[in-house]
């Protein structure tokens, strides 16, 4: 068996492709503590961007959208989203159509179930992300989220702040999403000391005591509150923390 491992990049994965198309019982992993077993071939993928184009120009020759909904996927925090994208390709190029909606196909239904997911957790963050402004005016928003979506959510907000200077920071990943007031780009930014304005200081003691004198400690109601906002979102709302 034969194991391609690549760099965790959409170019490497697509190099993987076109050199493991033709091998069977083979797997395509970015993992690199992926478990190896007995007799198992371990191939290190290095980038090759004429094989990637070709790749991507065979799917697209099937499914114009696939190319892309294959990257979305490649966001996803799973081990095995490599070798599902892998497994979607296959059948693509076997069926030389979309089958976006063959949901009899189990790598069609896998592969979905994780571009849902990436498109779920984004959706959900346009309206749960808070913002925080710093001491030096640029409005700040932590968070951790399962997939790797920073530049997805990147143009939402561009349009939403327009001329307001924003950083959004995966504390996960260590990356950010900056936004200057015209342009963004997503790098790396490793650990942030943010100093909060002074304002933002008082609106959060004020939303600390709204927040208070409307909950009732005999009458919990966290049930409903975790129907309207997941748990794993709530260590970054000033009235929880």
């Amino acid at each position: 068996m034969k194991i391609f491992i690549c760099d965790g990049t959409p170019d490497s994965f697509f190099t993987a492709v076109f050199d493991a198309y033709n091998e069977s019982g083979c797997l395509i992993t970015s993992d690199k503590d992926v478990q190896l077993s007995l007799g198992c071939e371990v191939i290190n993928v290095e980038t090759d961007f004429e094989k990637c184009e070709r790749v991507k120009s065979g799917i697209k020759k099937c499914d114009r959208e696939a190319v892309y909904d294959i990257e979305t996927v490649l966001r996803s925090y799973s081990s095995l989203k490599e070798q599902t994208a892998f497994e979607y390709i296959k059948r693509l190029l076997q069926n030389k159509a979309p089958i976006k909606k063959a949901l009899n196909m189990p790598q069609v239904i896998e592969f979905n179930d994780l571009l849902h997911k990436i498109t779920g957790e984004t959706h959900k963050l346009k309206g749960f992300l808070r913002f925080m402004e710093s001491a030096s005016g640029v409005f700040y928003a932590p968070y951790t989220p399962n997939n790797d979506i920073t530049d997805l959510l990147m143009p939402h907000f561009a349009e939403r702040f327009k001329a307001e200077r924003f950083v959004i920071h995966d504390l996960k990943r260590k990356i950010a999403g900056m936004y200057d007031g015209h342009d963004w780009i997503v790098t790396y930014a490793g650990e942030a000391e943010v100093y909060l304005s002074e304002y933002e200081k008082s609106f959060e003691t004020l939303w600390k005591k709204y927040y208070n004198s409307v909950n009732i400690k005999e009458r919990p109601h966290e049930k409903q509150m975790k129907g309207y906002m997941p748990v794993r979102y709530w260590k970054f709302l000033p009235e929880k923390k």
